[in-house]
């Protein structure tokens, strides 16, 4: 192809009222590309099942700000709000099937967070572990990479592609293969405590926890893969209230409420 042509093919792919970040962060924030892992439930707002689309726009305009930060930011969503894997598999379901059910719905998760996103002015690509051209990028690691060189949020679809493992394991190992410096995980409480504040109000929340204490004091963060997978690849798993606005652009600067799994980077 010549160099017109591939210009042209670019220019093609871009929206041309999408706003990209800047091309370096501003001083006081502690990564520079990050990984959002965010479960479907945190999507139903107040339904008991499915989409609330206002609740998918206000987590949009968290990832918006932190976009706009400079931040490279990719996302890996749960679809426990439409089917969750091992729900079917306990009710008789062969796992297998029931997992990839699971995956079909992250992907319909991952495809509204796109809209969303695209509405708000985000350059944003879905890239699928199940092949899926139609309707989104099948996962190519490379091209994952160059998607976020490009200021460009990349929602990583379908889990690992493999029936057997939770979305968590997934988005510790998306962030370790697209070098992200922390892997971010929004939950319906500021941080991890050592036990469920909802139903015990004299719960510890703890400000910073390794990786080890984690697994040995069983602490129900993420499953045991994901975070032994962090742990060995320095991956840092912050904990915050993707409830709470604005949290997630605070955390990175350092500020707000939050527990860390793992070591604290130095600002850049």
């Amino acid at each position: 192809m010549s160099k017109a042509g591939a210009s042209s093919t670019v220019a093609e792919g871009e929206h041309p009222s999408v706003a990209h970040a800047p091309a370096s962060p501003p001083p006081g924030l502690l990564y520079k590309r990050v990984l959002l892992k965010i479960s479907g439930e945190a999507l139903m707002g107040q339904r008991d099942y499915g989409l609330e689309p206002a609740t998918v726009n206000r987590v949009a305009k968290e990832v918006q700000a932190v976009h706009a930060l400079g931040v490279e930011c990719c996302l890996v969503i749960g679809g426990g709000n439409i089917f969750r894997g091992i729900a079917g598999a306990s009710e008789g379901m062969q796992r297998a099937s029931a997992d990839y059910m699971g995956m079909l719905a992250t992907i319909m998760n991952a495809l509204a967070m796109q809209n969303a996103l695209e509405q708000l002015g985000v350059d944003t690509r879905v890239l699928s572990a199940i092949p899926m051209q139609s309707v989104c990028e099948p996962y190519i690691r490379r091209r994952a990479v160059r998607h976020l060189e490009k200021r460009r949020v990349v929602i990583f679809a379908a889990g690992t592609g493999n029936p057997y493992f939770t979305t968590d394991t997934a988005a510790a190992l998306r962030a370790s293969e697209m070098g992200c410096q922390a892997l971010l995980k929004g939950t319906k409480v500021d941080g991890v405590y050592s036990a469920d504040p909802k139903f015990h109000k004299d719960a510890e929340r703890y400000q910073q926890l390794s990786h080890q204490d984690v697994l040995a004091r069983d602490l129900k963060v993420m499953d045991a893969t994901a975070i032994a997978l962090a742990r060995d690849n320095g991956i840092p798993i912050i904990v915050f209230s993707i409830h709470s606005p604005g949290m997630m652009a605070e955390v990175l600067q350092d500020r707000g409420r939050f527990t860390v799994i793992g070591n604290r980077h130095e600002k850049i």
